[in-house]
Formats: structure tokens, sequence, C-alpha cells
């Protein structure tokens, strides 16, 4: 069962739905490896508040862009397609169908499809407005994008401090909106996909994220954050997890609270999360529990004829 182009098999979904479980299971089946497309796993430095797979986890598969990076590099989408397509082209010599997993949308957008150049930000650009949000909040982000990109703030991801402070990035750089440089053509890539997308019922999904959130405090998910926190001005913690924990050891908020809102922020992310990727075309949706479908799916796009 080779294919006459190499294959990509995309796994993704929201946060919690058991998108590892399923890639894991189904590199093994196919005797291959696996590239994740997550913004936050690739840093070293962070484990727990990430879900980072576990260690037996990653002896059943091999891994990449897992623990890859410092939370000290810059890392965005650009940056991953770059690193994505260089890292694909070595290992497509040696497997002919890798799988990708990871809920970070705009990453697996990259590299699908490419995205279009935009400007390079300076670094006193990028720190002012991360010292600035770490002050001021994200009521700070939404006003200064009101004035200075209202495409984006009618448009854009208006919850999501990070694509927010982006968008207020390359609008303070260069004076036009980060959607004005979408140009939504698609860039060819050198090898097929077959794409799947899992979902679960809603009330479900998020009793996996309250347990999940239980189990990371459980884990040491404090310590972990304690151990970061004269590092937290850094862009890589600008992030679920991570700031509500800041604000417990800042005593602005009770342990108690901080969980609940780490719960409340992980819900509406996945939320965030699910619809981005219902719009994206090419995704197969299957409910995350029926692996025993999923494969039987895979195994039979990979025995056609190569487009």
């Amino acid at each position: 069962m080779l294919p006459h182009k190499n294959v990509l098999i995309v796994i993704a979904g929201p946060t919690a739905v058991g998108k590892t479980a399923i890639a894991i299971e189904t590199a093994k089946a196919l005797g291959t490896v696996i590239l994740s497309a997550d913004s936050r796993q690739c840093f070293k430095e962070l484990s727990i508040g990430v879900a980072r797979p576990s260690a037996a986890e990653l002896a059943t598969a091999p891994h990449y862009f897992i623990a890859s990076h410092s939370i000290h590099d810059e890392m965005n989408a650009a940056l991953y397609e770059t690193y994505a397509l260089q890292l694909l082209k070595e290992l497509f010599q040696r497997y002919p169908v890798i799988v990708l997993t990871g809920g970070t949308g705009l990453y697996i957008k990259a590299l699908l499809e490419g995205l279009d150049p935009i400007p390079a930000v300076p670094e006193m650009i990028r720190q002012k407005i991360a010292h600035e949000y770490q002050a001021n909040g994200i009521g700070w982000l939404e006003t200064e994008l009101a004035e200075k990109d209202p495409l984006f703030a009618a448009r854009g991801e208006m919850r999501n401090p990070q694509r927010m402070m982006r968008a207020l990035e390359v609008a303070t750089a260069t004076g036009k909106s980060i959607l004005g440089f979408q140009s939504k053509i698609s860039a060819e890539r050198p090898f097929d996909t077959i794409r799947i997308g899992l979902e679960l019922p809603r009330p479900r999904l998020y009793e996996r994220i309250n347990q999940r959130v239980d189990a990371m405090m459980n884990a040491g998910l404090e310590a972990e954050v304690s151990n970061l926190l004269p590092l937290r001005h850094l862009n890589a913690l600008q992030t679920v997890g991570y700031q509500e924990l800041f604000r417990y050891f800042d005593n602005t908020l009770t342990r108690e609270a901080a969980v609940a809102l780490i719960q409340q922020h992980t819900r509406h992310y996945a939320k965030r999360q699910l619809t981005w990727f219902k719009k994206q075309p090419g995704f197969h949706w299957f409910d995350a529990t029926a692996y025993p479908t999923i494969l039987p799916f895979i195994k039979s796009r990979l025995e056609q004829p190569a487009k």
C-alpha cells in the first residue's frame, strides 16, 4: 500500500479531543512518524500546561516539533511553514506517508497552503506591545486595534490575544491591516493530503477539558508556571494556562478562580478552534471515538491513485 506520491495525513481538531492518541495509532499502523502542528508544545520549557505528549507516547512513535525550540526563540506560522517544509522534504525520503497533528489552525494552513509574506516587525515594537498587554490586558488590545486596524477589529479573532498582538504589531510597523496581506492563493505542495477532523459532542469535549485542567494541576502545573515567572513577558507565555496562574501569583486571583478561568478560557479556545477548522476545505470529519472507522478510511484513500 504505497502511494505514487508522498501523502501527509492531517489529524486536526480542538484541544482535548484526542488527537495525540489517534495520531500515534495511525503512525504505528502505517509505520511512520508524526509532525506536530502545535504552537506551544514546540517549546522545551513548557510541558504540563501545553499537554505535551508523555514520554511513553513519544517513545511509541517518533515525533518532530515537540520540545524542539526555546521560549526565547521566535516562532510563528511563517517560520513554522519554512521549518516544516524542509523537515518533510527530508522525512519523505524515508517515509512515503507522514502524520501531521495539532490544533494550531494557522500553522496547518501555512504548511498546506502557504502564507502571504508579511513585513518583518521590529523587535522593539513586538516587546512594547507585549509589555502593554501584560500591564493593561485584552481591553487595551481591543482599543488599539479599533484605532489602528479597524478591519481586523471587525473581522479578526478579537478574543485571541496572540492573534490580536500579531495584528497590532503589523499595523504599528506598516500602517496596514494584517488582513490586507492575505491573498487567499494556495501554494503548490509536493505532497497530497488526507485531512481528518476530530470532534466530540460539546458537553463531552468540555467535560474532558475540565478534567484535563484538573489533571494538569495535580501533575504540577502550579510549580511549572512559578518557575517561569521571571520570563512572563515572553510572547510564548501569553497563553492560556500560564496567564491565569501568573495572576494567581500576583494575588489578583485565588487558586480556585485561576483554575476555573483556565478551564473557561480553554473551552472558549476549543470552540474557536472548531469554528476555524470547520471553515477549512477538504476535511473529513469523524467522532473522536471512532478510530476503528478512521484508519480504514485513511487506508482506502491511500489506495486511490495519486492525483
